[in-house]
């Protein structure tokens, strides 16, 4: 293996990490007690249960939601262009 060679491979596997970081870090966003997380979907889901009043904008609440998951699909495409 030549020296470009290696150095090709080793830029290649610090965009991977980035790339994995960055799916990460926007999948905490879903799951944890982000702005953005499960327990508002869990909180509204009860509410609509309990025919109360929903206590966040459900629309907007899903808008962003569906934009954090287009990013993550954006970079899983990204990552398996360069050969995750």
């Amino acid at each position: 293996m030549t020296d470009e060679e290696r150095k090709e491979n080793i830029e290649r596997d610090m965009k991977r990490q980035e790339l994995a970081k960055q799916i990460s870090e926007l999948e905490k966003k879903l799951s944890d007690s982000h702005e953005y997380g499960d327990w508002k979907i869990i909180k509204c889901y009860e509410a609509s249960l309990k025919k109360e009043e929903l206590p966040y904008d459900i629309d907007e609440l899903m808008e962003e939601r569906q934009t954090i998951r287009d990013e993550i699909n954006e970079l899983q495409e990204e990552l398996e262009q360069i050969g995750a």
